[in-house]
């Protein structure tokens, strides 16, 4: 192997010859395509409540998938046992399971391309843990000292190290290390005996320890989810009907990410079941849209520096100026539609099989000066701030919380209101965008994207975005 590989064919116990042999068992029944995911992970995670200490928790896992392509057939295994008995019992099964006719051609492995994304010397698992007790022990100080009427503060921090190495039958071996960190602080506030407001933030990525001391430190992060539960101390409830919303910048993008990213998935659209199926080149969105996924972007929560199929991530403009431009591919469903890969090939761990994934998703910024689209509403809904949500992916029908938001009154933010929810089709919606500012934000780094019970990290982001009209519901 290389130098880099030589690192990781000892965490693993593998050489070129074992991988090589590795794949021909799992080619010994047929098959068009057979990969290799090895998988090592180092986790850890600290919780605070009521201003104590109540878990710190480290561990580790080590596993293997097997995966064999036959046509549209796919046969998987793994095991938690790297020996060579156990690997090439895995890749018997998986290649019982996707036997087919076709027979492919032995390609002699090397290594394949990558990026360097998140050159991380030092990964924060690899700190102190008293140093990582320190940031929540900040936070939980930070947000209860912000105001006195908060009375309960949750603050956890989690990170991990995972090192990856897939092999394939196109003849290429990738390697990755891939650090990652985030913290969270949860705040609970209450006026003169009302109902408790809840606020929360956090935020990181693959980044050093160094991030949470000089970018976004623990009292920045507490004293946003403090703000917040203020905010809504004094909102009065939401309005209802049909009214012109404006989304500001950042983690808004996650209604960009649900009710339009999933939608434009391979894997949807080969089976015909998504709302953009077949309407590439087609116009599905305001001419002010440009929309991308970008796995690429350095540290940042959603990028890798290679899927985990082994393919270099790349920019995917999904959206050109309202048009419809492609699809967020694997390798099975590139295959299955004749496109080339996206680098957009993700699974939860080596217990799960890859499919078609965001990375970091988000609207491009516009022309327009936020103020400005803020002043041209009368009468409206301005959201900053997203909780839970629900998309039918066959209609692109969604349904959002907004959590934090504010009315517009003659081209002013006046009050803020609680309980609004966002109701609306994806494609549809996207059309009514009538104006895109010039202030893209990323979020700060929390995503999670749950798709058949496997849950990836991802990104999204997008600028103040003036919707038209848009169903509110409300209680006011």
């Amino acid at each position: 192997m290389g130098i880099s590989g030589s690192f990781f064919g000892e965490r693993f116990g593998v050489s070129t010859q074992d991988l090589e042999s590795y794949i021909a068992e799992a080619l010994s029944a047929g098959g068009d395509y057979a990969d290799l995911y090895f998988e090592y992970v180092a986790t850890s995670s600290i919780s605070m409540d009521e201003s104590i200490i109540k878990s710190a928790i480290q561990g580790v896992s080590t596993g293997v998938g097997v995966r064999v392509i036959a046509g549209e057939r796919t046969g998987y295994a793994y095991s938690d046992d790297l020996s060579s008995e156990k690997v090439r019992k895995a890749a018997r099964i998986a290649a019982r399971i996707a036997s087919g006719p076709s027979k492919i051609e032995k390609t002699p492995i090397r290594e394949g391309a990558a990026h360097n994304l998140y050159p991380v010397v030092t990964a924060p698992i690899e700190t102190s843990l008293d140093e990582r007790v320190d940031l929540v022990k900040r936070a939980d100080k930070a947000a209860r000292a912000y105001d006195s009427r908060v009375f309960q503060v949750t603050a956890s921090y989690l990170d991990s190290l995972r090192h990856v190495l897939v092999a394939t039958s196109d003849g290429t071996v990738s390697f990755d290390r891939q650090p990652m960190a985030r913290l969270n602080v949860s705040v609970l506030a209450r006026e003169n005996g009302g109902p408790p407001q809840r606020g929360y933030s956090g935020g990181g990525g693959r980044i050093s320890l160094d991030f949470f001391h000089t970018e976004k430190t623990p009292e920045h992060f507490a004293s946003e989810a403090a703000r917040q539960a203020m905010v809504q101390i004094g909102a009065t409830p939401a309005p209802a009907g049909e009214m012109t919303v404006v989304l500001g910048p950042g983690w808004p993008g996650i209604l960009l990410h649900e009710a339009v990213g999933h939608g434009l998935e391979a894997d949807f659209n080969r089976k015909g079941v998504s709302a953009f199926s077949g309407r590439i080149g087609q116009k599905v969105a305001s001419e002010l849209c440009t929309v991308v996924d970008d796995g690429t972007i350095q540290n940042r929560r959603g990028s890798l520096n290679v899927d985990d199929e082994g393919v270099p991530t790349q920019r995917n403009v999904l959206i050109e100026k309202g048009v419809l431009r492609g699809y967020l591919s694997d390798k099975l469903s590139s295959r299955l539609l004749h496109n080339a890969t996206t680098g957009n090939g993700r699974r939860q761990s080596y217990q799960h099989i890859p499919m078609p994934r965001m990375t970091n998703t988000y609207m491009m910024a516009g022309d327009d000066d936020p103020e400005e689209i803020v002043r041209s509403v009368s009468k409206g809904l301005y959201c900053t701030t997203f909780g839970g949500g629900q998309v039918d992916i066959t209609s692109g029908n969604f349904v959002f919380s907004a959590t934090e938001s504010y009315l517009i009154e003659n081209g002013r933010l006046t009050r803020p209101v609680r309980g609004a929810t966002l109701i609306g089709n994806g494609p549809e919606t996207l059309k009514y965008v009538s104006a895109v500012g010039h202030d893209l934000r990323l979020d700060e780094g929390v995503g999670i994207c749950g798709k058949e019970g496997q849950s990836v990290p991802v990104g999204v982001g997008m600028p103040t975005v003036k919707i038209d009209k848009m169903t509110v519901g409300g209680t006011g």
